[in-house]
């Protein structure tokens, strides 16, 4: 019999690199706020995230970006406590989904485009100013333990899709920071080979990941009998459940080639 397939270990990343990506991706998101709240009526603008309209979605994203000022300033968890693994955040977050639009309808009522905007502003600035914490710093998120520099990670997840859902939704473009696609293409890759741990697929990112995953027969020299490949953001909208896999296949989205290249068991990663 086989050996099971080993789970890869999980990637440290750089705390300072990460720091500078989601400064950069920051002032990419603010000035599309800023550009969609200069539209008249631009913030009822419906959404591909079910209900929600672009006022939700920028209000939920200035939340997001908020939590860490709070959580630092709450006590340290229990040492021994086990932590939360990066690669299994987006699972985590799936489960959260329903209390998520929840909170995000009632934080939106009622706020005039000029203050939406400047809400998000002040969130980007205290989260910011927090992220010069010391990266080992241990903090209670809502989903268990994570170290500051961790956390941090979450948050240019959050960053780099919903700027992407904003830029969907309203047709303003987002000049995403490239260390900020980076990071959240690798995060999310990760998040695949740790779901479906193997050898028999190799995923290419360029110019960001490779990695492979799905059990079956592992590939060792030569050219991959198995083999997908895709941009950095089509890659994280098939990931986070923004597109799906037979229409990006389809739309040429996606190159797929062997009988194992088939993801769509394993994507999106929120559930």
């Amino acid at each position: 019999m086989s050996p099971a397939p080993r789970t890869p270990r999980p990637r440290v990343f750089d705390p300072v690199k990460i720091r500078t990506a989601l400064e950069g991706e920051l002032r990419a998101v603010r000035a599309a706020v800023e550009a969609v709240c200069d539209e008249p009526g631009a913030l009822d603008t419906p959404t591909r995230l079910g209900d929600w309209t672009v006022r939700e979605l920028v209000v939920h994203l200035t939340a997001v970006l908020g939590r860490l000022p709070g959580y630092l300033a709450e006590p340290a968890p229990d040492p021994g406590a086990e932590r939360v693994d990066l690669r299994s955040y987006l699972p985590l977050l799936g489960t959260a989904a329903a209390a998520v639009d929840e909170e995000a309808a009632g934080l939106a009522a009622g706020a005039e485009p000029r203050a939406v905007a400047e809400r998000l502003g002040t969130a980007a600035d205290r989260l910011i100013e927090a992220s010069t914490t010391d990266s080992g710093t241990v903090i209670t998120s809502r989903f268990g333990p994570m170290t500051v520099a961790d956390f941090l990670v979450t948050r240019l997840l959050e960053a780099v899709v919903h700027a992407d859902d904003l830029a969907a939704a309203t047709g303003v473009a987002v000049a995403h920071d490239r260390q900020a696609l980076a990071a959240v293409t690798r995060l999310l890759a990760d998040a695949l080979a740790a779901r479906a741990p193997g050898g028999s697929v190799e995923v290419r990112i360029p110019p960001f990941a490779v990695v492979q995953c799905v059990a079956g027969p592992r590939h060792t020299r030569g050219t991959p009998p198995n083999v997908v490949e895709t941009d950095p953001l089509t890659w994280i909208r098939l990931a986070t459940g923004r597109l799906d896999w037979a229409a990006a296949v389809e739309n040429a989205l996606v190159s797929a080639s062997g009988e194992r290249a088939d993801l769509s068991a394993q994507l999106p990663l929120l559930s």
